[in-house]
C-alpha cells in the first residue's frame, strides 16, 4: 500500500468513526456570518480592547489549512482562498461534540467555528470558538505545505489543488476577471451592446481555422463548433445594431502550444461608419486603461522585458517590419522572387502546395505574410500594429483603394504574439462572394483552414451593411501578458490536456466514466 493510500485509509477510517456518532460529515446547508476575507475587511483595524468590549460573536467557516497543538490550546488556521483567520481554541471552552470533532480533524476538511472575535496576545486576530461543525471532510490529502502543487501538469490537469497551493495561481485569474469586466466597462461606457451568437454553426466562418464537428440527433444535422462569432455579429450591423460586441468562446481544430488552446476567449466588437484606423485608436485607449485599473501602470513586465503601452503605438506594414526587423529591403519584398531570395537567405524552405498557382508559382500575398510570420514575428514585443494586409490572407477585410493588393487590416503585437486582429470590413456583397469563391479554391487545393462559402450571409449583405470596423482580442493571451505568464495553459482555468493513462486515478476508489 502506498503513502497516498495509506492517508485516504486513516481519513476515511475518521469519516466512519463521525458517521457512527452521528455526525453529517457533508451536512446540505451552512448557515453563517462571515468568511475570513470578510472578517479581516471588517474588523481588522479593530484593536485589542475594542474587540473585547464588544463581544462581537461570529459563525465563520472555511478549509483547514493548519492545526498546531499547544498543551489545552490548539491553534486552527482557516482560510477562504483570499486570506486566512485563525482559530484559538481552548479546549475547555468546546462542547464534546465540537472536541471529538477537533480530534478527527484533517488538513483540508471543511470546518464552520462559532465563537468570540479577539486578538491575541500576540495581536492575531483570532476567532475563540466554543462549538465547531464539520461541513466537508476531505477524503485525500492536500499537497505538502511548503513545497505546494509544482509538477507543471499536475497543476493542469488539477487545477482545484493548483488553487489550493498556490496564490500566485488564484492571482492570475483574478487578473483575467478583472480584464473582462473592464472590458465590458470600456465598451458598455462608448455605447457598445453586449450579445451572443451561436456557437454551434451551419457553415463555420469567420476565420481560417479547422473546425470542430458535432451532431445534432433531433434534426440529423451536421454542425460545427465555432470558429469565430464574425459573420454573426456583422449580420448584427445589417440589422441595425451598430455597434455590438461578444466575449465569446471559440473552438479551433489545430495544434496545441504555449500561444495555442484548441478552446479560447475573444472579444469580438463592431463598429458601424468606422475603419481600421479608428480601431487602433480605440485599441490603445482600452489597452492603456486595462493597465492604468489593473496593474496601475502603463508598463508590464513580460518574460523579463518592460513593454510600454504609452501612446501613440508605431504602425508598420508587413514589407515596413521586415525591412526593420530582418534586413529585407522594400524593393526586394514587393515581388515573388525577392521574398523567395530572403527566405532562401534565411534559410527558410520554399512553400509549396498550399498558396501557390495552378503553375507552381508561390501566390505574392500569402508568401509575404509566411515571410513575415517566419522572420518578423519574434521580434515584435511591440505594442505595435502590423498594418495593410495582403487581401490573399485577408478574405473578409476592405481592400486599400490606393493599392488593391492589400486590405485595410491590422494586427497588434505584443511580447512577442499576436494579440488583436481588426480590419475595415468588406461589406460589398459580389466582392465577398468573389472572395469566398477564392477561398473555396484554395480548400480544393488542399488549404483546410479556408473559408467555405456562406450564401446566408452574402444574402445578409445584399440588404446592406454600413461601412464599419470590426476586431477580435485575445483575452488569454491578454492575460498572459499582464500576468506575466509564458503559456496560455497557465490562464485557461482547464486547458486541454490528453487523458490520463489507465490506472492514474489510484487510491480511493475506481475511476468514474
Amino acid at each position: 500500500m502506498s503513502e497516498l493510500d495509506e492517508q485516504i485509509a486513516v481519513r476515511r477510517g475518521k469519516l466512519a468513526r463521525l458517521r457512527a456518532r452521528g455526525i453529517d460529515a457533508f451536512p446540505p446547508r451552512c448557515p453563517h456570518d462571515l468568511e475570513p476575507a470578510a472578517v479581516h475587511r471588517l474588523y481588522g483595524e479593530r484593536g485589542t480592547e475594542e474587540l473585547a468590549a464588544e463581544k462581537l460573536r461570529l459563525r465563520v467557516p472555511g478549509r483547514v489549512r493548519a492545526i498546531r497543538e499547544q498543551g489545552k490550546l490548539a491553534f486552527v488556521d482557516l482560510h477562504d482562498g483570499a486570506a486566512k483567520l485563525q482559530l484559538f481554541v481552548r479546549r475547555n471552552l468546546l462542547d464534546q461534540a465540537s472536541l471529538e470533532l477537533l480530534d478527527d480533524l484533517d488538513l483540508g476538511d471543511y470546518l464552520l467555528a462559532e465563537g468570540e472575535l479577539l486578538r491575541t496576545r500576540t495581536g492575531e486576530l483570532s476567532l475563540a470558538p466554543e462549538r465547531l461543525a464539520l461541513l466537508a471532510k476531505a477524503l485525500r490529502p492536500l499537497p505538502e505545505k511548503w513545497h505546494g502543487l509544482t509538477d507543471t501538469e499536475a497543476r493542469y490537469r488539477q487545477r482545484y489543488l493548483d488553487l489550493i497551493a498556490n496564490p500566485e495561481s488564484r492571482h492570475v485569474f483574478e487578473v483575467r476577471a478583472r480584464l473582462v469586466a473592464g472590458i465590458r466597462a470600456f465598451l458598455d461606457e462608448r455605447g457598445f451592446l453586449e450579445v451572443e451568437t451561436p456557437m454551434m454553426q451551419a457553415i463555420p466562418g469567420g476565420a481560417a481555422a479547422r473546425p470542430f464537428v458535432t451532431h445534432h440527433n433531433a434534426l440529423d444535422l451536421e454542425l460545427y463548433l465555432r470558429v469565430a462569432p464574425e459573420l454573426y455579429l456583422k449580420r448584427l450591423l445589417v440589422g441595425g445594431f451598430h455597434r455590438v460586441y461578444e466575449i465569446n468562446r471559440n473552438f479551433r481544430n489545430e495544434g496545441i502550444s504555449t500561444q495555442h488552446n484548441p478552446e479560447f476567449t475573444m472579444l469580438e466588437f463592431y463598429w458601424a461608419y468606422a475603419d481600421y484606423e479608428q480601431l487602433m485608436d480605440l485599441t490603445e485607449q482600452m489597452l492603456v486603461q486595462l493597465a492604468r485599473t489593473v496593474v496601475k501602470s502603463e508598463k508590464l513586465s513580460y518574460k523579463g522585458k518592460s513593454l510600454d503601452l504609452t501612446p501613440p503605438w508605431p504602425r508598420l506594414t508587413m514589407a515596413g517590419a521586415l525591412e526593420r526587423f530582418a534586413g529585407v529591403s522594400l524593393e526586394q519584398s514587393a515581388t515573388v522572387e525577392g521574398l523567395l531570395e530572403a527566405r532562401a537567405a534565411h534559410g527558410l524552405a520554399r512553400p509549396v502546395g498550399v498558396g501557390e498557382t495552378a503553375n507552381h508559382r508561390p501566390i505574392y500575398g500569402r508568401l509575404l505574410a509566411e515571410v513575415f510570420e517566419a522572420l518578423c514575428e519574434e521580434h515584435l514585443d511591440g505594442p505595435v500594429f502590423i498594418v495593410d494586409h495582403p487581401v490573399e490572407v485577408s478574405p473578409l477585410s476592405k481592400q486599400k483603394p490606393e493599392d488593391p493588393r492589400f486590405t485595410e487590416r491590422f494586427e497588434l503585437y505584443l511580447g512577442g504574439m499576436e494579440v488583436a486582429n481588426a480590419f475595415s470590413e468588406l461589406n460589398d456583397p459580389d466582392v465577398q462572394a468573389e472572395r469566398f469563391r477564392e477561398q473555396l479554391a484554395a480548400r480544393a487545393a488542399g488549404d483546410h483552414e479556408a473559408h467555405r462559402f456562406d450564401a446566408d450571409y452574402v444574402r445578409a449583405l445584399e440588404h446592406g451593411m454600413p461601412p464599419a470596423g470590426g476586431e477580435g482580442v485575445g483575452i488569454d493571451r491578454l492575460t498572459m501578458l499582464f500576468t506575466d505568464r509564458p503559456s496560455i495553459r497557465d490562464v485557461i482555468l482547464f486547458p486541454l490536456l490528453r487523458p490520463e493513462a489507465a490506472g492514474s486515478g489510484e487510491a480511493g476508489g475506481p475511476d468514474r466514466p
